[in-house]
């Protein structure tokens, strides 16, 4: 079965450098959408498949800075490369500072735009590797009562057992009994796996 090719996503108001990149990027073997403008790509971004955006930085009505921002604000997995005329190195600058994967200054070559999209979608992989073991780990701990993630919250943080059960009102047996059943019913063979399933499904650990 033929891999599925990466989705790169061009947002750029110029006719002719949505043109020449959709080009070059299809001849790279990757799977090219262009938009005009940030208003159209915005509309259309929640039902896209995940991608590198190559994003330029002045359009107008929305730029490309607001673009990214309304992006990380929907949680998208759409990590961008901004792309910048002369003289734009501080708006460059901040879009890194929000996260942007990179940003290429016009006139740029091929390959250092090609380096930068394969950054963003090793991104696009580990962070749904990241999700996909969260969501796992908040199955595994779904299956516990109320008192027993109470338990869980002390576990993690470190506490002691008998400290737990003064937190919590009730007896050292008690809290060994949860304890217990926390255990089984996770799967968890140690204490350390236990802290590893918590962090992975979010619990607090303070």
């Amino acid at each position: 079965m033929q891999a599925e090719k990466p989705f790169v996503y061009i947002v750029d108001d110029d006719d002719a450098v949505r043109e020449s990149l959709s080009f070059q990027l299809e001849s790279a073997g990757l799977a090219v959408r262009a938009f005009a403008s940030g208003v159209a790509f915005l509309g259309a971004a929640p039902t896209l498949a995940p991608g590198c955006v190559v994003l330029d930085v002045r359009m107008p009505e929305v730029d490309g800075p607001t673009v990214q921002q309304r992006l990380s604000d929907l949680k998208l997995p759409l990590p961008v490369v901004m792309i910048t005329g002369h003289g734009e190195l501080p708006l460059a600058v901040r879009a890194m500072k929000a996260g942007a994967i990179d940003f290429i200054e016009k006139p740029f070559a091929e390959d250092t735009l090609l380096a930068s999209i394969a950054l963003a979608h090793e991104r696009i992989v580990a962070t749904t590797s990241a999700n996909e073991e969260k969501e796992r780990a908040v199955t595994r701990l779904d299956v516990l009562s109320p008192r027993e993630r109470d338990v869980l919250v002390g576990l993690v943080a470190g506490r002691q057992n008998k400290v737990i059960a003064y937190d919590l009102g009730i007896s050292q047996r008690t809290v060994e009994v949860h304890r217990a059943h926390i255990m089984d019913k996770t799967q968890a063979r140690s204490l350390s796996e236990l802290v590893r399933l918590a962090i992975a499904a979010g619990l607090p650990l303070g």
